[in-house]
């Protein structure tokens, strides 16, 4: 189990990915598409052609240079490490029969969604001002963490979908308490197209853009200050000098997707990615 009760900062530590101690799950059990972010297609189950038989990847230092920023985005949430060192015990999909591998590969998604409400419910623990309800979503990450440690049988016919719809309640809440203390006019933008808008500088403190639709979004030197970003797509979005301090359910995946700067201001729970710019 997790712990994840114990320190909302060690959780969120341990919900990233930890490739050392994981079989390259990523590698093997997730298709991609030739697009701009792979540079060639992968069906499910079929190991890439740069993984390596010591499970790591053979051009990961040049990989946006060789055509895989999808895989530069992408962050297991520390599923990797859960399903190869917990669930199936440290036994990896090369190591037996064909069978173990794909069960090893339709559990890993489920626990990929599973341990990101973790990293949802760890957050919302760590807001103050979700207070009233801590104590309902303690009940819950009790509840997630639970199933995280089940068997590889248990977690395939898991109902995720069902349990997500849970959650969300609690997390729609905790969104409308955190984001009542935010000075000025909080907008509603939840599941908005904004694809290509031109927002820069604009005033987005306190705002719920949970699933909107940012991709390629202008939003140098915006004022994202307090704002849900939960399921937001940030991909390519420009947050060149934006601020988004105390900003949350943000996750590393969604801020690797977009584009920054070395004066983007960002919340204590993610980090800057290597890519963005060291330009102010």
């Amino acid at each position: 189990m997790l712990n994840v009760m114990r320190d909302h900062k060690a959780a969120r530590a341990e919900l990233r990915g930890d490739c050392e101690r994981c079989f390259g799950l990523c590698c093997v059990a997730l298709p991609f598409a030739r697009s701009a972010d792979f540079a060639v297609d992968k069906d499910a189950g079929t190991p890439c052609g740069n993984l390596q038989d010591d499970h790591r990847c053979g051009i990961h230092a040049r990989l946006r240079q060789k055509g895989f920023t999808g895989c530069t985005v992408y962050d297991c949430f520390g599923a990797g490490q859960q399903v190869s060192q917990i669930t199936f015990g440290g036994q990896g999909w090369r190591s037996g029969p064909p069978e173990h591998a794909r069960r090893m590969f339709d559990v890993f998604p489920v626990v990929r969604q599973l341990h990101e409400l973790l990293w949802y419910l760890a957050e919302a623990l760590a807001l103050p001002a979700a207070r009233p309800v801590h104590a309902d979503l303690r009940t819950a990450l009790e509840k997630t963490e639970e199933l995280t440690d089940g068997t590889p049988e248990e977690l395939a016919e898991l109902d995720v979908a069902a349990h997500r719809e849970e959650i969300n309640v609690l997390l729609l809440r905790t969104s409308e308490l955190a984001r009542a203390g935010t000075q000025g006019r909080k907008k509603n933008r939840r599941g908005a197209d904004l694809m290509g808008a031109r927002l820069r500088g604009a005033d987005l403190r306190g705002a719920t853009l949970r699933g909107a639709y940012l991709i390629a979004a202008d939003l140098t030197g915006a004022d994202l200050r307090g704002a849900d970003l939960i399921g937001a797509d940030l991909r390519d979005a420009d947050l060149t000098d934006a601020d988004l301090t105390g900003a949350f359910f943000l996750t590393q995946p969604q801020l690797n997707a977009a584009r920054g700067s070395a004066g983007t201001r960002l919340p204590e729970s993610v980090t800057r990615p290597g890519h963005w710019t060291a330009q102010v």
